[in-house]
């Protein structure tokens, strides 16, 4: 591509930027854009693994697999919840400083982007669906209700994933929108295609779900194993399985990312043997060696840790997907969001941190403590009067943030 043509390409990024600017500084988006990513790609790891946890137990004989299987369910259930409300927020983020890249992708492909929800509404009701099926069946004898419905979840779930997979490799080749939009010189209103598309990469993300999901069992071990009732057999299966899963799946990622750097297209220069693409890489193989070595002898607060120290993994790599990002579109297109207007929103940034960091906070130390209490109880859980004030304190403080919030609505309304 010569200079001319990526001269031009640049410019049209630019003419389609906000020109209103953005109400804080853009390093604060793209660094609050890396994290929430980080924690949403974690869950959405963790609830493919153990959906497919839950598939392979609900098709085995194995009264250790179908136990596994049913444990493993509900935090499937749990993550897709999670996934998509954290989902929300890297979203937002991208929006906001590569609003020229994502809604001229989503313009291309917007019949798919309308798709994405109801494919997601469907996948979660064939998850729950499978979840009601079963959730009175008692013991392990009799094999599980419309297992069809859970498959059908998770490819359903990966459909949505390939179509998020394909808009944000859209994103990075502005020099291919036009040919998109006007394949042999005909406007394409429809929005009807997908034009991107690197199976390594697609590949990689969903492969991630294997170790995730092994750290998972690991933890589940370490967390049912104070209980008066535990089953150890059990307990020390899952494990077994969880840290397995947490080497081969390592290894098959591992081979995904390589794939995936040895398939960047060329604007992406030589990203790929460079201090970021090697250490995506690097992060994989140095969680395996950990998980290894320190979940050898089922250690009490490494199997709590197997689980932190894979988002600390997953940041590491989604760190290196924005310095690739940036790389493509900053260094061979020239266009950086760095330079974009800033007009300071003072209120705006410091309601966000405060509900992030107070108001979510409260309500989800609140929230775990009590998941935390009844996961290890035997019977019925009495919550005490600290638990109690926890959940008094964050009702409060929502109530606060929501008095607040309307109030300064209707005075800016007022103005």
């Amino acid at each position: 591509m010569d200079a001319g043509n990526v001269q031009h390409i640049t410019d049209m990024m630019y003419a389609l930027r906000n020109p209103a600017g953005v109400p804080t500084y853009p390093i604060v988006f793209m660094a609050l854009g890396v994290l929430t990513f980080a924690l949403h790609i974690f869950f959405v790891q963790l609830m493919l693994g153990t959906a497919g946890v839950t598939i392979a137990g609900a098709f085995s004989s194995d009264p250790h697999w179908r136990r596994l299987s049913a444990a493993m369910l509900e935090v499937a259930k749990v993550s897709v919840s999670v996934a998509i409300v954290i989902g929300v927020a890297p979203l937002l983020f991208v929006q906001v400083i590569y609003d020229p890249h994502w809604y001229t992708s989503n313009v291309l492909s917007a019949d798919w982007v309308i798709a994405f929800i109801l494919i997601l509404i469907l996948a979660y009701w064939s998850m729950y669906f499978y979840y009601f099926q079963n959730s009175k069946q008692k013991g392990v004898e009799a094999a599980p209700k419309a297992r069809w419905s859970m498959i059908l979840s998770v490819i359903l779930l990966l459909v949505v994933g390939y179509i998020m997979h394909n808009l944000t490799k859209q994103m990075l080749h502005p020099e291919l929108w036009q040919s998109w939009y006007m394949p042999n010189g005909q406007m394409d209103y429809s929005g009807s295609k997908l034009h991107a598309s690197n199976l390594w990469r697609f590949g990689f993300f969903i492969s991630m779900a294997i170790p995730v999901a092994g750290a998972m069992m690991v933890t589940y071990r370490r967390f049912k194993m104070v209980r008066e009732d535990a089953d150890m057999d059990y307990l020390n299966f899952a494990a077994d399985v969880g840290k397995k899963w947490i080497s081969v799946g390592s290894a098959i990622a591992l081979a995904f990312y390589i794939g995936w750097m040895m398939t960047l297209p060329e604007t992406a220069g030589d990203f790929g043997t460079s201090f970021w693409g090697i250490a995506g890489g690097v992060a994989l193989i140095a969680y395996a060696l950990w998980a290894k070595v320190r979940l050898k002898n089922n250690h009490p607060l490494c199997s709590y840790m197997a689980l932190p120290m894979a988002v600390v993994a997953g940041l590491v790599v989604a760190i290196s997907r924005e310095m690739l990002r940036y790389g493509i579109l900053e260094g061979f297109f020239g266009y950086d969001f760095m330079d974009y207007k800033v007009v300071m929103d003072w209120y705006s940034t410091a309601l966000f941190f405060i509900t992030f960091a107070v108001l979510g906070g409260a309500v989800l130390s609140y929230y775990l403590t009590v998941a935390w209490k009844v996961g290890q109880t035997n019977g019925v859980y009495t919550p005490s009067a600290t638990v109690d004030r926890m959940g008094t304190a964050a009702i409060w403080i929502l109530l606060l943030w929501m008095v607040q919030f309307f109030a300064v609505g209707f005075w800016v309304w007022a103005q």
